[in-house]
C-alpha cells in the first residue's frame, strides 16, 4: 500500500515535539503539506489556511488537526467534506456535539475520524488495564498535578471559554481511567476552582462512582511548582496498584512490576493508519463527557487572579 499523504494543520510546540517525530519514523505516512497561521515545516508546502491548502494538493488522504479545541470543527468539517481522514488532538473538541456531528460526516463521507487520547497509550497502560480486570476494585485516587507556567506559558486560549484550564492535562487523567476500568463511572459531584480573571478552571475536585460500591477521586491542580505529579492509585483486594508518571510505570504493593520508554504518538500515529486501512472510526468521547458533565454538576468556586 502507498504511504498516506499527510497533512498537519496548527504547526506549534506539540507537533514539532510529537507529531513531526512520530510521522518521520512511521513509514505508513508522507508529510506532503502543513497549513498554520505562523508555523512551518522546512523542506514542505505550506500554506496559512486549510481551504488553501485543500484546493492547491488535492493528494492529500488525511489530516492531522492540532489547533486549539475551540477552532477544530470548522477545519474537520471541511476536511471530513473533502473526503480526508482525520486525525483530532486531545480533546477532540469544544463540545460533545460538535465531535458528535464530525463522527456522522465521517460515517457518511466513508472516511475515518480518530479522537486521540494520547496517554491511553502510556507504556503501562495496557498493563494497569490487566491487572484491574482481575481483581476487585474498591477506590481510586487521581492525582494529576502540574505547574500550567511550565507547560503552557503565555497560552490564553486555555483560560478562554472552550479551553479547558485544568481540564486540558486533566483530560489525559479521565482518558486513561475510563480506559482501565472495567465499568463505567459516573460523576457524583464537584468544585471547579476558577481565577478571577479567568474564564477556565485552575483546580478541580471530582467524585465519582460505579454501579456497584466503588469510588474515584480526582485531584487536578495547576498550580503544583517542583516536582509534577500524573499518578492513579487503586485500592484492591490483590493489594494497592499505583500507575505513575502519567502512566509510564505501574508498581503493585510498592514493587515495580512494569516501565518502558514513552511511545505514546509513535502509537497514535500506528493507530491512525490501522482505522483507516480497516475503513474504521476511532471515536471514544467518554473523557470529554465527564469534563461537560463537572461544567454542569460542579460547584464554582472562584480563586486569586492568575497571571503568567
Amino acid at each position: 500500500m502507498s504511504p498516506i499523504n499527510l497533512a498537519i494543520v496548527g504547526v506549534g510546540k506539540i507537533v514539532r515535539d510529537q507529531h513531526l517525530p512520530s510521522i518521520d519514523k512511521n513509514a505508513d505516512y508522507k508529510l506532503v503539506a502543513t497549513a498554520s497561521r505562523h508555523g512551518t515545516v522546512e523542506g514542505i508546502q505550506s500554506f496559512t489556511t486549510i481551504e488553501a491548502m485543500l484546493e492547491a494538493v488535492p493528494e492529500i488522504d488525511a489530516v492531522s488537526l492540532c489547533m486549539p479545541p475551540q477552532y477544530r470543527y470548522e477545519a474537520a468539517y471541511k476536511a471530513l467534506s473533502a473526503g480526508k481522514h482525520v486525525f483530532l488532538e486531545k480533546p477532540p473538541g469544544a463540545t460533545l456535539s460538535e465531535v458528535a456531528d464530525l463522527e456522522a460526516l465521517a460515517a457518511a463521507k466513508g472516511v475515518s475520524l480518530f479522537a486521540s487520547w494520547h496517554s491511553r497509550y502510556a507504556a503501562a497502560v495496557e498493563a494497569a488495564k490487566d491487572f484491574l480486570s482481575k481483581t476487585e476494585i474498591k477506590k481510586v485516587h487521581v492525582i494529576w498535578k502540574e505547574d500550567v507556567r511550565h507547560w503552557h506559558p503565555n497560552q490564553d486560549w486555555i483560560w478562554q471559554a472552550g479551553g479547558l484550564g485544568v481540564f486540558d492535562p486533566g483530560i489525559n487523567a479521565l482518558s486513561i481511567v475510563t480506559h482501565i476500568l472495567p465499568r463505567a463511572i459516573f460523576l457524583t459531584g464537584a468544585t471547579l476552582e476558577f481565577p478571577e480573571n479567568r474564564d477556565a478552571p485552575i483546580a478541580a475536585d471530582l467524585h465519582f462512582r460505579d454501579a456497584g460500591a466503588m469510588t474515584v477521586h480526582g485531584e487536578f491542580d495547576w498550580r503544583q511548582t517542583g516536582k509534577q505529579s500524573w499518578d492513579i492509585i487503586a485500592e484492591t483486594a490483590a493489594g494497592t496498584m499505583e500507575l505513575a508518571e502519567g502512566g509510564s510505570k505501574l508498581s503493585v504493593n510498592g514493587e515495580l512490576t512494569f516501565s518502558a520508554p514513552e511511545e505514546e504518538y509513535p502509537s497514535l500515529y500506528r493507530r491512525f493508519a490501522e482505522i483507516i486501512k480497516a475503513g474504521q472510526s476511532d471515536v471514544d468521547l467518554a473523557p470529554l463527557r465527564h469534563v461537560a458533565d463537572a461544567f454542569m454538576l460542579g460547584k464554582r468556586k472562584f480563586v486569586e487572579a492568575f497571571h503568567d
